[in-house]
Formats: C-alpha cells, structure tokens, sequence
C-alpha cells in the first residue's frame, strides 16, 4: 500500500480499525480473515495502515474450481501491502447445510492458526442488517436478532459500523482488485436474496434508512442480552449436574430460565440448542401434559434426550 495515498474512504476504514484497537486490543499484532473480497481486502489494508503487525489467515474452503489459485492471490495481495500471508485449506463438511459446515470449518481453521492473536473479521454493517433480518424472519429470538458483537474473543469486528460502499470505495482508492466470489450473488442462497431483494425493496418501501436501523436494533437488544445474563449468572446455582428439580426453575422469569436451560443443554452434549429446542424443554418444567422426552443432538454413538421422570428433568443417552 502507498503511505502517501488517502481519501474519505481509506480514511474512514483505517480510523474504524484504529479506534476498535484502541477500545478492544492489548497489543498490536493481529490476524486478518482474508477472502480476497472488497470487505477483508480493505480490512487488511486497513489494520497496515494503522499500524497493526498483520498475518493475513486465507481460508480456501475448496468450494470451488480454482479456489487455491483465488486464496494464492489474496494471500499475495496481503504480502503486497506489508502483512504475512498463510493459506489455510479446509474440509467443509457436516450437518446443517453448505453454508453452516462453511463457517465451522472457517472458525475452527481460524483459531487453530491464530496463535494466540486476535482475528479481525471483516463484517459491515449491511452484514449485521443481513444477520438481523434474518433472526426475525426466523423467529430466532433475542440471541440471533442481537446480531453480531463488534469483539468475542477472540474475533473482532471493527467495520460493524461500515457500510459496505465504504470498503468498496477504500479498495478502488487503493488500486487493490477484490476477488468477485460467485456464491455471493447465486440466489439459491438466503443471504444473497435478502441482499439483492429484500433489503433494497425495504429500502424503498421505507424511504431508507432500513440498514442502519437493523443495526441499531441489533446493539440496543445486545445491551438487554447483557443485563439478562448477568441475571442468568446469579440464578445458576439452581442447577447443578445431570438433573433438574423441576419446583426450582418454575418460579424463575421465563427470560432467565430459558437462558439457564440453554446453557445446561450445551453442557449436556447438546448441539447449538435451537429456540424451539429450549422452548420444548421448558415445556417439560412449566407446561407438563405427559409429553415424551425432547431429543437434543447427541454424536454419531449416541442421542442425547431430556425427559421429564417425576419431578425431575433428567438426561437420557440413547445409543444409534
């Protein structure tokens, strides 16, 4: 990258970087999720110009035909502009569809080489509105509509409050050439569809706006998920082990105890317990009528149930 080059845009995403270090990270050394698309190319761009030791992460999910050549060249771009480069291939593999078997393999890639650096992730604010439309559409609840944080550590997020436009515009200021990924316009997708249909007609229909107001819905609900967690916290001594006293959790706000079941779930072996899943099994406690057992993921050896025995939820492994 050229020290000497600058503009509105490249300005704009070097300072979004600049101020998420300043707020979130201890040091300055970093990974990058590269792509090769206009968001993680300016990402990257960004973290140099502000100063940060970059190692730019380049997942190849193997996807598609020429997919190694694409991640070499993000790869290369990255060392261009004074970062180090890795290419990390992956398996995409397993339950829940090609996009969700994507990410798993992306994430995981992605903490395993980190090393011990924070990764800056290169999702926008149109991304967030994506993600928060979709949590209503789905009826997902406050978890999902929250959207994405802009830090979970490890990750980082510091365009969360970008438009997209923005790192766009940075890469055409820049001279850098994104790599045009065909999945990100193939209509079979959910998220392309929102992103080249509904969210521009909503955008009409509303005379604007409608990004950054998902956006905002997004943080305020994260500020409430915050409060109820904590809340969640200091009811947790209710539970302990493998069993559930049923009189304990009935007189606990729905909100709390729904978060309580969630978490007693996953410890039991569930996998990324559904909305649906936590409202079944709360069922079991507040809503008894004789229903069976709840299934709630398990492996490939065994399913894990919750049944309700007496006055007691109890978990039930079932063997395939």
């Amino acid at each position: 990258m050229n020290p000497g080059v600058n503009s509105g845009a490249i300005a704009e995403v070097t300072g979004a970087v600049a101020s998420f270090a300043q707020d979130h990270l201890d040091g300055t050394a970093v990974c990058v999720g590269l792509s090769g698309g206009a968001d993680s190319l300016a990402l990257t761009a960004a973290a140099v110009h502000a100063g940060l030791q970059v190692h730019a992460l380049v997942v190849d999910h193997r996807l598609q035909e020429g997919s190694a050549a694409v991640a070499d060249e993000a790869a290369q771009s990255a060392r261009a502009m004074g970062a180090q480069a890795t290419v990390l291939p992956v398996d995409v593999v397993g339950r829940g569809g090609l996009e969700a078997a994507a990410r798993r393999a992306r994430y995981a890639a992605l903490d395993e080489a980190r090393a011990g650096r924070p990764v800056l992730l290169a999702h926008t604010l149109d991304d967030q509105a994506e993600t928060v439309l979709l949590g209503l559409a789905r009826g997902s609840g406050p978890r999902s509509i929250a959207g994405m944080r802009a830090w979970t550590p490890p990750f980082g997020r510091p365009f969360l409050g970008l438009r997209r436009a923005s790192t766009v515009a940075a890469c055409t200021d820049l001279g850098l050439s994104p790599h045009h990924d065909p999945h990100n316009t193939d209509p079979r997708f959910t998220r392309v569809r929102l992103r080249t249909e509904v969210l521009p007609l909503l955008e009409q229909v509303l005379h604007g706006g409608v990004v950054e107001s998902l956006g905002r819905t997004a943080s305020q609900l994260q500020d409430d998920i915050d409060v109820l967690e904590d809340m969640a916290d200091n009811a947790a001594g209710v539970i302990a082990g493998d069993e559930i006293v049923c009189s304990e959790m009935t007189s606990i706000p729905a909100a709390i105890r729904r978060r309580l079941l969630r978490r007693w779930l996953v410890a039991q072996g569930a996998t990324e317990p559904t909305g649906s899943v936590v409202n079944a099994v709360d069922a079991l406690l507040v809503r008894w009528r004789g229903q069976g057992p709840v299934a709630v993921g398990g492996n490939p050896d065994h399913r894990v149930e919750i049944a309700r025995r007496g006055a007691r939820l109890v978990v039930e492994r079932r063997v395939r």
